[in-house]
C-alpha cells in the first residue's frame, strides 16, 4: 500500500574471454589485492651487474582481462516475449528462474523464485526493485495474490518511497482499502470507477508512464488514468514490486520503452562522423549502416550521458567481430575511440551439453565475451544470437549502472565501481559521450538499423 531498498544477492556463474574486441591501447587494469601483489623483500647488499641481470625478474604483462567480473546466472533460457514483440523494443525483466536484474529494499522480504514466478509471503513490507531505472514506458506483468493480501506495482519510484504523492506513483493490487483505491488505482491520485477486487486467479496488468501521464488497464480494459502536471511529478525512477500482506506472485514481466528517438534516419549519414585515420568503410544501404573492415569508427555528433539505447544489429559472416561504444571521448587518429564498449560477437565455446539451459550438442556459452557484454568488464550470460541474423540490442546506463538485453533477454546488470577516468578504458567515466560503431578488423561486415536513444532525466 505504501512505505519501504537495495541490496542485491545474485549467484554468478564466470566464463572466460579467450580474444580481444577492443582496439586501440589496451585498458589500465586496477591493481592486485594486497594478498596476490605482494613483493619479496629487497637486500640492502647490491648484487653484481652480473648477478643483477640474471636474476632481473622479467616484466610483467598487463592482462586485460584480469577485472572482467563474473556474468550473471546461467539458468535454463527463457524468453516469453514474441518476435514482433522483440522488433517492437519489448525487454523482459523476469528470466523465469532467478532474480537476476532485481534488489529488495529490504532483505527481511523472503522473495524467491518459484513455478516460474516471483513471489513473497513473508517479512516487512518491502520492494523488490529493477537494476536501473526508466523514464517512459509500457510495463507488463501479470499477478496473482491471496485473498485479504495487499500489494502493488510502484512506477518512477524512489528506492525507499517515503510519501505516496511524491516518491513514486503507486497501483494498488488489494481488495480493501481505507480510502478506496482498490486494484488498478493510482494511490493517492486516481480511484478505478468500480471497485475491483485483486486477489483470485492470474490478472495481468498493462502500466503505462508516458511524460506525464499514467495509465493502468487491467485485464485489457483501462481502469484508471491520470495527468501529473505537478513541478514536482516525477519523470523517471526504478520500478517496484511490492509485498504488503498475504502472498503475492508476479510472472511475464516486461517492458517496452517509449519516446526513443531516431539516432539514424535511415536516409543518410548526417548526425554521424567517420573517425578520423579509420581503414574501415561505413557506407548506406538500403536504410542500414554497413560496417566493413578495420580497425575504424563511426561516431555519432551527439553526446548522451544516462539513456537507454536500442538498434539492431546483424553479422553478415561468420564470428564476426563489432560493438557499440559508448559514453565515448571524441575519437582522434591516435584514439579512436576511448569508450565502454557492447560488444557484438556470436561464438560460442566448444560444445558443453551440461551447461544449464544448453540443449543435447549445443552450447551457447560466449567465445568472446559475447553479444551483449560489456567488454573487458563482465560477459554476456549466454549467447543466443547467430551470424547473418538480425538481432535487438538495448543498452541502459545510469550512473555507474548498465544494463543490456539481446533480443529482449537480460545479459548484463552491472556497476562500474573503478575510480573516475575521463577515459572509460581506464576508470568509471559518468559524463557524456559519443556513441560509436565499431569496425574491428579487415574480417567484419556487419550492418546496423534502427537505432534509437532517449535521455533519462
Amino acid at each position: 500500500m505504501s512505505r519501504f531498498v537495495v541490496s542485491l544477492s545474485v549467484g554468478f556463474l564466470a566464463f572466460s574471454v579467450l580474444s580481444g574486441c577492443e582496439s586501440g591501447t589496451p585498458p589500465t587494469t586496477a591493481s592486485p589485492s594486497p594478498a596476490t601483489s605482494s613483493s619479496p623483500a629487497t637486500s640492502e647488499a647490491k648484487p653484481s651487474a652480473e648477478v643483477a641481470e640474471t636474476s632481473k625478474p622479467a616484466a610483467a604483462k598487463s592482462d586485460p582481462l584480469k577485472d572482467v567480473v563474473p556474468p550473471g546466472p546461467l539458468v535454463p533460457y527463457f524468453n516469453p516475449l514474441t518476435e514482433a514483440e522483440i522488433g517492437e523494443g519489448w525487454i523482459s525483466l523476469f528470466d523465469g528462474h532467478s532474480l537476476f536484474g532485481w534488489e529488495p529494499n529490504d532483505k527481511g522480504v523472503n522473495w524467491s523464485v518459484a513455478d516460474g514466478a516471483i513471489t513473497a509471503d513473508s517479512g516487512p513490507i518491502g520492494l523488490l526493485l529493477t537494476y536501473t531505472p526508466f523514464a517512459d514506458y509500457q510495463f507488463r506483468c501479470d499477478f496473482k495474490m491471496a485473498a485479504g493480501g495487499n500489494s502493488g506495482v510502484f512506477l518512477r519510484t524512489l528506492a525507499d518511497p517515503k510519501e505516496i504523492q511524491k516518491d513514486c506513483y503507486e497501483i494498488n493490487i488489494v481488495d480493501e482499502h481505507p480510502a478506496g483505491f482498490l486494484t488498478g488505482a493510482i494511490v493517492g491520485f486516481q480511484k478505478t470507477a468500480e471497485p475491483i477486487r485483486g486477489s483470485g486467479d492470474w490478472h495481468t496488468f498493462l502500466l503505462t508512464a508516458d511524460g506525464s501521464k499514467i495509465t493502468v488497464s487491467l485485464d485489457g480494459k483501462e481502469v484508471a488514468s491520470h495527468d501529473d502536471t505537478r513541478p514536482e511529478a516525477r519523470r523517471s525512477g526504478l520500478i517496484g514490486l511490492q509485498k504488503n500482506e498475504g502472498k503475492i506472485e508476479f510472472k511475464n514481466i516486461a517492458l517496452k520503452p517509449l519516446n526513443q528517438k531516431p539516432l539514424f534516419n535511415g536516409t543518410d549519414l548526417a548526425g554521424w562522423r567517420v573517425v578520423p585515420g579509420s581503414k574501415g568503410e561505413f557506407t548506406l544501404e538500403e536504410g542500414t549502416i554497413q560496417v566493413k573492415g578495420g580497425e575504424g569508427f563511426l561516431e555519432s555528433e551527439s553526446q548522451h550521458k544516462d539513456f537507454v539505447l536500442q538498434a539492431q544489429a546483424r553479422t553478415n559472416a561468420d564470428a564476426v567481430n563489432t560493438g557499440v561504444f559508448f559514453r565515448s571521448e571524441p575519437g582522434t587518429e591516435k584514439a579512436k575511440s576511448n569508450g565502454y564498449e557492447m560488444q557484438i560477437d556470436n561464438t560460442r565455446t566448444e560444445l558443453n551439453a551440461s551447461a544449464p539451459g544448453s540443449a543435447a550438442g549445443d552450447s551457447d556459452l560466449p567465445k568472446n565475451a559475447g553479444t551483449g557484454a560489456i567488454f573487458r568488464r563482465v560477459n554476456a550470460r549466454r549467447v543466443i544470437t547467430k551470424d547473418k541474423e538480425w538481432s535487438t540490442v538495448t543498452l541502459i546506463a545510469s550512473g555507474p549502472r548498465i544494463s543490456t538485453y539481446v533480443n529482449g533477454y537480460a545479459m548484463v546488470h552491472w556497476e562500474d565501481t573503478r575510480k573516475p577516468d575521463p577515459n572509460p578504458r581506464k576508470g568509471q567515466r559518468l559524463d557524456a559521450g559519443h556513441f560509436s560503431l565499431q569496425g574491428h578488423d579487415p574480417g567484419t561486415d556487419a550492418s546496423f538499423r534502427a537505432i534509437t536513444v532517449s535521455d533519462l532525466p
